[in-house]
């Protein structure tokens, strides 16, 4: 989903031996779906909070089926075949939902994280997604369908000790690897949020739907440059090669040393999409009228987790470039939290908040 995504997670998680089989009861696996959610997210659960109840447990399920093709994708045992070959089968589940997953558990059956319990145990998942309303399962489906076939277009091979750091080639790439992981969840919700408007109000769709894209692709733009230097040390990069030999320097350099002043310049315009998406993505949002405010909280919480987060990716202070920690901290989290259940209401407010959190980034909102 489209808020700053997490790495997995390093406890164990015990899993349910096959002699113990689990009886399968919706509220057992609703409760599953709701145990596991902080386990994978702590901020999406955070965040999840904020929506009505209905909504809440739509959007807990969608996130949960967003998360398991996730999983899969990000998988560092699995070959890439394996991984192309696993999405492909997981878009099967949730385009008829079964929950036959036997060959998720074979290929996730190490424990090693909560996201490896979570595809180990998608039967209950994909089961809570079965009992959605019709109509939430179609506005959820056919996105859950793109980012699976997206994603294992996108599918690596495992990191090898001592070979040049993989990364994308292109700025094309990472725009289409964005919308594939964050742009359709951005459409996701807009679906599963477009039906509880009101009849008045079910105009604002088509506006909605063109800022969809924009509203995830500035939270996993943002996500992805707060944790460069991260997925730099795990033998990764989002950051596209072009952009790193216009200033000269390779992948492999961007966080060595004697490259402050290229590696700065390579994360301006990764930063620059970032902040034209959050613009767009604070448009969407303010679209939503004033009834959904609880609809509103969820949009900007995320949103404004991302700007205060961008903001210190830009700051001047060596800490992106120099492969320090970009993260807001618990204090600012809880600040950020209280001031939108303030401004929430209110467009001028929101928009005054948003240029506020914005500062040292230049995160300017044009006036719509």
């Amino acid at each position: 989903m489209p808020v700053p995504a997490e790495p997995p997670t390093t406890h164990r998680v015990r899993i349910e031996p096959d002699s113990a089989p689990i009886v399968p009861s919706p509220e057992r696996d609703l409760a599953y779906c709701g145990e596991m959610l902080p386990k994978v997210s702590r901020t999406f659960a955070l965040c999840i909070k904020l929506l009505p109840p209905d909504l809440e447990r739509s959007v807990m399920v969608a996130y949960l089926l967003c998360r398991i093709a996730d999983t899969i994708e990000d998988a560092e045992h699995l070959p890439a075949g394996d991984k192309r070959a696993l999405l492909q089968r997981f878009a099967e589940n949730v385009a008829a939902p079964g929950d036959d997953v036997d060959y998720l558990r074979e290929a996730f059956s190490g424990n090693r994280s909560a996201e490896d319990h979570l595809c180990h145990h998608a039967d209950r998942v994909l089961r809570a997604f079965g009992r959605l309303d019709p109509d939430e399962q179609g506005a959820v489906r056919p996105w859950v369908e793109e980012m699976c076939a997206g994603m294992a277009e996108f599918s690596r091979e495992p990191v090898t000790a001592g070979s040049a750091i993989p990364s994308l080639e292109r700025l094309e790439d990472l725009d289409r690897y964005c919308y594939y992981v964050a742009g359709t969840v951005g459409h996701l919700l807009t679906a599963l949020f477009s039906l509880k408007l009101a009849q008045r109000d079910r105009n604002r769709i088509p506006q909605l739907e063109a800022y969809a894209t924009s509203f995830g692709l500035g939270l996993q733009l943002t996500n992805i440059i707060k944790d460069a230097a991260k997925d730099h040390r795990l033998g990764w990069s989002f950051v596209p090669r072009e952009l790193c030999e216009r200033e000269g320097i390779e992948v492999d350099e961007l966080f060595g040393p004697g490259h402050a002043d290229a590696s700065r310049r390579v994360f301006a315009v990764l930063i620059d999409k970032a902040r034209s998406h959050l613009q767009d993505a604070l448009h969407y949002t303010t679209l939503f009228p004033a009834t959904q405010y609880r609809v509103r909280l969820f949009c900007l919480t995320s949103l404004y987790f991302a700007v205060r987060t961008l903001s210190l990716a830009a700051a001047d202070d060596g800490r992106l470039v120099e492969g320090g920690t970009v993260k807001i901290t618990r204090g600012e989290v809880y600040r950020i939290l209280a001031t939108t259940c303030f401004v929430a209401p209110s467009n001028r407010m929101v928009r005054w908040y948003f240029r506020r959190l914005g500062r040292g980034a230049s995160l300017q909102p044009s006036q719509q």
